[in-house]
């Protein structure tokens, strides 16, 4: 009987995401720019979570400086983060939801300087963390949360 196993191999810098809601690593892809990106990615969908059922993994080989992850957690606070040098995980973070997110989500409302001036940055704001609610730092319309899903 053959077993349904997937070896993807160490990675000698960079980071794995561990427990990323299944289904959500394309989007993460996409908001990471790792298409624009010279560094090897690979994404292991719907893998088998004691804790979650499903989820998906993604390891990313490029130099820890890179990159930006302040946007994982506003897509989804609970994935973690394992940072790697020299094929080893040298440390581990959680992720918290950030206090401002800079061009990852538009301002819907029409009258906002955001829709007159088209080179300015759309920059929202954690107003209410406990319901984690954003706002628009410039007209304070709320965030819509189609991004994030639970």
């Amino acid at each position: 009987m053959v077993e349904n196993t997937l070896n993807v191999g160490r990675i000698s810098e960079g980071f794995v995401l561990d427990h990323i809601q299944a289904g959500r690593s394309m989007d993460i892809y996409k908001y990471l720019h790792l298409d624009t990106l010279d560094c090897c990615v690979a994404i292991i969908k719907n893998a088998k979570s004691s804790k979650m059922g499903k989820k998906d993994i993604m390891k990313i080989e490029c130099p820890i400086d890179f990159m930006d992850l302040d946007i994982l957690g506003f897509i989804d606070h609970n994935i973690t983060i394992n940072i790697v040098k020299d094929e080893v995980v040298v440390e581990k973070r959680d992720l918290h939801l950030p206090h401002e997110i800079k061009n990852v989500i538009k301002c819907k409302n029409p009258r906002c300087i955001t829709s007159i001036e088209q080179e300015l940055d759309h920059i929202f704001v954690l107003t209410d963390p406990e319901h984690e609610i954003y706002r628009c730092k410039y007209c304070e319309q709320k965030y819509d949360g189609r991004l994030r899903r639970r």
